[in-house]
């Protein structure tokens, strides 16, 4: 049975202590609000992203973090991960374009999460945040995507 997600916009705000559960809890907190709002073909996507980002800020910050999720118009979801780290890494510290951003071979110590956000989500950024708390805040749009792209050509 097919759910229809509502149009009245909502947003989410989910506020995640330095601790190594935060993305587990992020993800289960993702898992509910698109399941109970009628976006359960954005899930899987979704959660893996949200994973990836919010690791990278338990593992490169040493503060809270906080996760957004808000719907858009169009179906679309915006999710964002604020944290204490000043620091934009890669790819988010550049415009998106076309060609991804590899890490070098031999770096072993990770960078493939935020690719993964690159080549999934359909826009993704990054920005400093100099009032308030400081740090930094990374964002990736998903959108559902239209029936004719999951058509087999008879």
């Amino acid at each position: 049975m097919a759910t229809v997600s509502s149009p009245e916009p909502w947003a989410y705000a989910l506020h995640l202590p330095h601790h190594p559960r935060a993305p587990r809890v992020a993800r289960m907190t993702l898992r509910a609000v698109l399941g109970g709002h009628g976006m359960g073909e954005l899930i899987d996507t979704a959660e893996l992203l949200t994973s990836e980002v919010v690791t990278n800020s338990y593992r490169h910050s040493d503060g809270p973090s906080s996760l957004r999720m808000r719907s858009m118009r169009e179906g679309r979801l915006r999710v964002s991960v604020w944290d204490t780290n000043p620091v934009i890494p890669a790819p988010f510290d550049k415009p998106p374009t076309l060609l991804p951003f590899l890490p070098e071979p031999d770096d072993s110590t990770g960078g493939r999460g935020l690719l993964l956000v690159q080549l999934c989500a359909d826009s993704w950024g990054g920005f400093s945040v100099g009032a308030g708390l400081g740090g930094k805040l990374l964002w990736f749009e998903l959108g559902r995507r239209p029936e004719a792209e999951f058509a087999f050509a008879a």
